[in-house]
């Protein structure tokens, strides 16, 4: 049986959301999402994802937090790039920026410090003004402020 005619019950629903939920944590578009994938109405959403929320499987807060964290943490992503695509998930502002203050600042600066230097010894351009222009576009794409940007080209090159 292919999956698009397996029909689940409210209670199976919500026992596959409470592992999808478990195993790492999750926004409520995602949930929404999976939800509406396994061809759930929208009263069942509603009160499958209030259940989640009660039982604490699906946390908001949570969710930005370790988002922010991983994904500078293992992508090297700045700021800028991390707020984008928490506001994609439809995350608050409110949640962004506590999220935001998982990366401590001396972290975030000498992760940004690292990132510049490799990228600037891998890239084999030789006209300065390309080599900058790579540089740049290359930290600006990971989300990193423009102003550290600018002032690292500034130091390097």
């Amino acid at each position: 049986m292919n999956n698009s005619t397996k029909f689940y019950t409210l209670t199976e629903a919500t026992k596959k959301l409470e592992s999808f939920c478990a195993y790492q944590d999750r926004c409520h578009r995602e949930v929404e999402t999976k939800l509406r994938d396994m061809g759930m109405i929208p009263e069942a959403t509603n009160q499958i994802i209030g259940h989640l929320i009660q039982e604490n499987y699906l946390n908001e807060e949570r969710f930005a937090k370790s988002f922010a964290r991983g994904k500078f943490r293992i992508k090297k992503w700045g700021k800028n790039r991390i707020v984008n695509e928490l506001k994609q998930r439809q995350i608050t502002k409110y949640n962004i920026t506590i999220a935001l203050k998982e990366i401590e600042q001396e972290d975030y600066i000498e992760t940004f410090d690292i990132l510049a230097k490799k990228r600037l010894s891998q890239i084999r351009e030789t006209n300065i003004q390309q080599r900058k222009k790579k540089l740049a576009d290359y930290l600006l794409y990971r989300g990193w402020e423009s102003h550290l940007v600018y002032e690292k080209l500034k130091e390097l090159i």
